[in-house]
């Protein structure tokens, strides 16, 4: 898959509606090149299709709306600064960024701003610093983690695990998150490795796995580095369950593994491959459109719009300070914001709630296998 004419860090460009109908912009900065290319990409596409559909449906409260995209350049430095530059405008709302540590070089900005920032980020520590003003659009890892850990003990039941993560924001933290959870379990932690974000050669990392002699690995790496992972423990026998979240199970990995990523298992917060008509029908929107398969950061990025679209019309108003007050508490359900695809809650920390789905890859393609209810209910 291939995405052609990204744009640099700064420059930025709306979507195609003609300017008299744009009546409000919203900041969408996001990593449109660098390592999260391909995660930018999908959310760029995502949100863009929300909008259209919105524009086309009347807008919010009579507004139509403008996406302006920046790109960060997988940079948290750069985010920041872009944060800054489109807080001078006083947005109603900010989308972006999905790399966690971009993410956290820019909440306080807009919690100072007091301007609703809708993230794609999944490290347990955004929604814990006390912004009121950060809203995840999928699962943090405080929440995702018990449930893939509870399906450690009782579907897999293994007794001992050995841990790969990428040493960045959004690994670190899901190595803490599945220790914590699996040694709440009884199960022992037998490896803890560290990997580069970017990293072509598993091997010595696979050696270290197989040395460890654990039930089973649990894998947190970005959707490249996942797939080059389980290409090396293919080609050095590595015969044990290989488990994982969303990165380790989506379209990207599965075309870059091939044979290699079947057999894969693990938690999905979101995917096209979701038995849900409305979610289905998404997959093929978004498909026809832009040809190819969206993965789960496409979902992420066609939740926002219609996130901002619920909150403005509870508030009944366009006024940042009110759109984020209206997201705290608010359960976005499918009948009122069919957009949303599938129920939502956001607590008062814009943590979510919702179903969530266990999957396979089975010969070549993820297969859900198990439908998880909300934590709450």
């Amino acid at each position: 898959m291939k995405f052609k004419g990204l744009l640099p860090f700064a420059v930025a460009v709306s979507l195609a509606v003609p300017a008299l109908a744009q009546d409000i912009k919203i900041p969408n900065i996001i990593e449109l090149s660098g390592g999260g290319a391909t995660v930018g990409n999908n959310w760029k596409n995502g949100s863009s299709l929300a909008v259209e559909e919105i524009n086309a449906a009347g807008g919010i409260l009579g507004k139509k709306i403008a996406l302006e995209f920046v790109d960060t350049a997988s940079d948290p430095g750069k985010a920041r600064a872009a944060i800054q530059r489109a807080l001078d405008d006083k947005p109603m709302a900010i989308f972006g960024p999905i790399y966690s540590g971009s993410v956290n070089a820019t909440l306080k900005l807009t919690a100072e701003a007091e301007v609703p920032q809708i993230i794609g980020g999944e490290a347990a520590n955004i929604t814990a610093q006390g912004s009121k003003y950060i809203f995840r659009t999928s699962f943090g890892q405080n929440v995702s983690m018990p449930k893939i850990a509870n399906y450690i003990r009782d579907g897999v039941k293994a007794k001992s695990v050995a841990v790969v993560f990428v040493n960045n924001d959004f690994g670190k933290g899901g190595s803490t998150s599945i220790i914590k959870e699996l040694e709440a379990r009884g199960i022992k932690v037998a490896a803890n490795i560290s990997t580069e974000a970017g990293q072509a050669d598993f091997a010595a990392d696979v050696v270290k796995v197989k040395g460890a002699n654990a039930d089973a690995v649990f894998i947190y790496l970005n959707e490249e580095e996942s797939a080059r992972f389980l290409i090396e423990a293919r080609k050095q026998n590595l015969d044990k369950p290989m488990l994982g979240e969303t990165t380790l199970l989506g379209q990207k990995v599965i075309d870059l593994a091939k044979e290699a990523a079947n057999g894969a298992k693990g938690h999905v917060g979101l995917t096209v491959d979701a038995p849900i008509p409305a979610v289905q029908a998404f997959g093929k929107k978004f498909e026809e459109k832009y040809k190819y398969k969206s993965d789960h950061n496409g979902m992420k990025g066609y939740f926002a719009p219609y996130m901002l679209k619920a909150a403005v019309e509870k508030a009944g108003k366009w006024d940042a300070k009110a759109i984020a007050a209206a997201l705290h508490g608010l359960t976005i359900t499918t009948d009122k914001t069919p957009g949303i695809l599938i129920e939502g809650t956001w607590d008062d920390t814009g943590e979510i709630d919702r179903i969530s789905f266990l999957a396979e890859i089975k010969n070549g393609k993820q297969v859900i296998t198990e439908t998880l209810p909300k934590l709450k209910k």
